[in-house]
């Protein structure tokens, strides 16, 4: 494992993503869970990966995927305990790997503790905890949730939700919602974890204006584009917090705005992200010269900056590579050795080393409310 302030450990790790619920079943109760990782670290160690990143295992209503947080300081039962993951922590670090976790700072659940006060009254200490207007604007959601604000009938107000109406936005510009979230973020680096990927980062600040946007009356989502100024500060205090810790702790972003120009920004000046998905080559079919442009384009802007690029071709939120090659087992080898060639960090989702093809699962047994 390389640890050095030069060459610190992430510059050309793999790293590969783990969705827990759907990786590996240790009780037999058809859910898969953090001891079931834990049974299957030597494979990952055997396939040469670095780190591992887990999508969210916190307590939820499990309505997002666990994306709608209740409780971040505390495992969802579906997946174990604080204990498991402990174990899982400690196993990970004695095979000389690293464990991410995924943080969610955009949004919680509407039952979490601190949005159950909220929208208690109007006067309540968390009520400017999340975003509450008398007047909704044409802002759009995620997930085909239509608009993104909920009309709150026991306090007579509208709150802000940029997905789900059961996924209320924080308020970060609240000095106490900044305390608290760091405080989340402390909970885990105390317990070892080395970093985070943080979900919709871009999202967290808002317009103060709370202007109406031309691209949502066209139907599009604010969260594809939402790129406002405060996010930023948003992002330096987190990178703060993390710098406290010692072990070159690491946060890679999700900026999902399809562009490689604006993603950069969230590098900062060595201040802000170590790392942001590149996403262009999840849109790109498998031609030759449409993944040149990709790599080129993101060697242009990247490099001058001394901003580390980040690869990836399947992830939780899209079908598989070899789906998307129209099965070709011949051409997800090829993609997978241009993958790990690359200069930079790639990310591997569960399965990918298999060249596994998406599943097919009837609508009834369908979940996911954005379809995924």
């Amino acid at each position: 494992m390389r640890d050095s302030s030069d060459h610190p450990w992430w510059k050309g790790a793999t790293i590969y993503q783990i969705y827990p619920r759907s990786f590996a079943d240790s009780n037999g109760d058809g859910i898969g869970d953090l001891n079931g990782v834990l049974h299957h670290l030597d494979h990952l160690q055997k396939l040469g990966v670095d780190a591992v990143w887990l999508s969210p295992i916190f307590r939820s209503p499990m309505l997002d995927a666990g994306y709608d947080i209740s409780d971040y300081c505390d495992v969802d039962p579906l997946f174990g305990s604080l204990d498991d993951i402990d174990r899982l922590i400690s196993a990970v670090h004695a095979r000389g790997m690293r464990l991410l976790l995924d943080f969610v700072p955009n949004h919680t659940s509407d039952q979490h503790p601190w949005f159950v006060e909220s929208r208690s009254s109007r006067d309540n200490p968390k009520r400017d905890w999340y975003v509450w207007r008398d007047q909704p604007n044409n802002w759009r959601a995620q997930l085909n949730a239509g608009g993104a604000w909920t009309w709150d009938e026991g306090t007579q107000q509208y709150y802000l939700h940029l997905f789900l109406p059961q996924q209320p936005d924080l308020n970060w510009r609240n000095p106490k919602v900044v305390e608290a979230m760091h405080g989340v973020l402390r909970f885990w680096l105390d317990r070892g974890v080395d970093g985070f990927r943080i979900d919709v980062i871009h999202c967290t600040g808002k317009d103060p204006s709370f202007a109406d946007d031309p691209r949502c009356l066209a139907g599009e989502p604010l969260a594809n584009f939402n790129d406002q100024p405060y996010s930023h500060e948003v992002l330096r205090g987190i990178r703060r917090v993390v710098d406290s810790y010692p072990g070159e702790r690491v946060l890679v972003g999700e900026v999902n705005i399809r562009s490689t120009e604006r993603v950069l920004q969230y590098y900062g000046a060595g201040d802000e992200l170590h790392m942001s998905f590149n996403f262009a080559p999840l849109d790109a079919p498998w031609e030759p010269v449409m993944f040149r442009t990709c790599i080129r384009d993101v060697e242009l802007l990247l490099a001058p900056a001394g901003a580390w690029p980040t690869w990836v071709l399947s992830n939780h939120d899209n079908s598989r590579q070899r789906s998307r090659y129209h099965g070709s087992l011949r051409s997800a080898r090829a993609a997978a050795v241009m993958l790990l060639t690359l200069r930079g960090t790639p990310f591997i989702y569960q399965g990918e080393e298999l060249g596994l093809e998406d599943a097919q699962i009837g609508a009834e047994d369908r979940v996911d409310p954005g379809n995924r």
